[in-house]
C-alpha cells in the first residue's frame, strides 16, 4: 500500500495548476512540477526561498504586508476573487495570474497552499472576445449597411442598417445570393468584385446602383474588404454600403448650377492643379474637361506668373476680387479673353483648406467698349479743339473788320494826301 506521503505528492502532480506550499514566515516548502514549468525554477532552487521570489520586484514590499495581514486572519480564497495579480518568472518576465488560497495543518505548523493559474491565454481570449463584441456592436449600430457574404456571394450576415436601406429582414436574405441587390443585367459587377477579393486583389471604393425590396433604385457607395480566418486565408467578404442617393441628387443639382453659369468656374488644389472645371472653362480654353483636370491652373493665362500670384494671394488672404487676367485659348486662330477673377478658399468640416474655388468673368466686350469709348472721346476732344480754334479765329477776324470800319474813308484818305 502506497504511503500517505507518496499519495500526497501524486495528488500535487496531478493538479493542472501550479501549487506552492508556504509556511507562515513566507518560505516555500514544496512545489509541484507545474510550478517549475510556469516559473522556470527547479524544485531545489525554489524550496527554502521566500514566496516573494515569484513576485515582481516592484510588488514585493506590498506582498509582504499583504501576507502578514493574511497570517493574522487566515482564510481560504477561491480563484477569481482577487483579479489583477502578477507573477514573475526566473527570466524576469511578468505575466498575469489568478491565485486560490487554502490552509493545511501539518506537524510542522500551518501551511498556506497557493494554487497559481497563468491567466495570459485567458486575458488574450477575453481581449479577443471584447474586440469581437465591440466589432459586433459597431456593426449593429452602424448607420451604414454592412453585409457579410461567402466568396460565392451568399449572404451570411445583415445588420439593421441593411434592413433599413434595402427593406429585407435578416431571415429573408440569409443564405440568398447578393445578386438580389443588383439591377437586372448588372449582377456581373458584384461577382467581378468577389473574384478580385478571392484573387487577393484590392478593391477600390466605388459607386454603383442597387435595388430595394420594393424595386426602387438607389445609388450606393461600396467598400469591400476580405474576411480572413486565423491562418490569414480569405474566407469571405465584408461590404460596407452607404446610401448616396441624396448626395448624388444634391451633386447633380449643384453640377447643373455650375454648368449653367456663363462664368468660367474651376476648383484648384493646394498644389495649384485643376480638380474640376465647367463647360464655360472648356469654351474659354479650348481644352476638354478631362484634359483640364490635373493640369496647372496658371498655364491657361498669357502671364502665368501673374496667375500664380493671385492664386497664392487667395491662400494667404482667403479671397481675391476682380483681379484682371488674360486667358489664352489653345485654338490656333482664337484671340485671348480678358477676364476678371474672383476666388476664395474652400474648407472641409474641420476647417482644413482643401483648395481654391475661382470664377472668371469674360469682360472682353466691356473692355473693347471702354477702349472704343475712350477713342471716341479723344476724337471728340480733338474735334472740339479744332472747332473752338476756328470760332476764335472768326471772332478775331470779325473784330479786325469792325476796327477797320471805325477808321472810316476820311482817315484813310488823309493818310494818302499826306503821303
Amino acid at each position: 500500500m502506497p504511503s500517505q506521503t507518496n499519495s500526497f505528492e501524486a495528488l500535487l502532480e496531478a493538479v493542472p495548476d501550479a501549487l506552492v506550499g508556504v509556511d507562515t514566515a513566507g518560505i516555500i516548502r514544496f512545489v509541484n512540477h507545474q510550478t517549475e514549468l510556469l516559473f522556470g525554477y527547479d524544485h531545489d532552487t525554489m524550496a527554502g526561498e521566500p514566496i516573494e521570489t515569484l513576485v515582481p520586484e516592484s510588488l514585493r514590499r506590498a506582498h509582504v504586508l499583504h501576507r502578514q495581514a493574511f497570517n493574522a486572519k487566515p482564510r481560504t480564497r477561491r480563484l477569481g476573487t482577487t483579479p489583477g495579480m502578477t507573477g514573475r518568472r526566473r527570466d524576469g518576465t511578468q505575466f498575469p495570474v489568478d491565485i486560490a488560497l487554502s490552509l493545511l495543518n501539518t506537524k510542522d505548523g500551518m501551511l498556506v497552499i497557493a494554487a497559481v493559474r497563468d491567466m495570459t491565454a485567458y486575458h488574450a481570449a477575453e481581449a479577443d472576445r471584447r474586440k469581437v463584441d465591440q466589432q459586433a456592436a459597431i456593426v449593429e449600430n452602424s448607420n451604414d449597411a454592412i453585409i457579410a457574404s461567402t466568396l460565392d456571394g451568399i449572404i451570411t450576415s445583415w445588420n439593421p442598417a441593411a434592413k433599413t436601406l434595402y427593406g429585407y429582414t435578416t431571415e429573408e436574405v440569409t443564405s440568398k445570393s447578393i445578386d438580389l441587390l443588383s439591377p437586372p443585367g448588372q449582377a456581373g459587377e458584384i461577382h467581378a468584385i468577389l473574384a478580385n477579393i478571392k484573387a487577393g486583389q484590392p478593391v477600390e471604393r466605388l459607386e454603383t446602383n442597387h435595388v430595394r425590396k420594393d424595386e426602387s433604385a438607389i445609388t450606393v457607395s461600396l467598400t469591400v474588404s476580405p474576411i480572413r480566418d486565423a491562418d490569414a486565408h480569405v474566407v469571405g467578404v465584408s461590404t460596407i454600403i452607404r446610401d448616396m442617393t441624396q448626395a448624388r441628387q444634391a451633386f447633380n443639382a449643384a453640377r447643373s448650377m455650375i454648368e449653367s453659369s456663363l462664368d468660367s468656374l474651376v476648383a484648384i488644389s493646394p498644389e495649384g492643379k485643376i480638380t474640376d472645371a465647367n463647360q464655360a472653362t472648356v469654351k474659354l480654353t479650348g481644352i476638354p474637361r478631362e484634359q483640364l483636370i490635373g493640369t496647372s491652373f496658371s498655364n491657361y493665362f498669357t502671364d502665368p506668373a501673374k496667375a500664380e500670384a493671385i492664386y497664392q494671394q487667395v491662400f494667404t488672404q482667403g479671397i481675391a476680387t476682380d483681379y484682371p487676367l488674360t486667358m489664352r485659348h489653345h485654338g490656333r486662330h482664337e484671340t485671348p479673353t480678358e477676364v476678371l477673377y474672383n476666388a476664395s478658399v474652400y474648407r472641409d468640416a474641420a476647417g482644413k483648406v482643401l483648395g481654391v474655388f475661382a470664377a472668371a468673368r469674360d469682360v472682353t466686350q466691356q473692355m473693347q467698349a471702354q477702349k472704343e469709348g475712350a477713342e471716341r472721346l479723344a476724337e471728340l476732344e480733338r474735334f472740339q479743339r479744332l472747332t473752338v480754334g476756328r470760332e476764335l479765329k472768326m471772332i478775331e477776324l470779325k473784330k479786325e473788320n469792325e476796327y477797320l470800319k471805325k477808321l472810316g474813308p476820311t482817315e484813310h484818305g488823309n493818310s494818302n494826301n499826306q503821303t
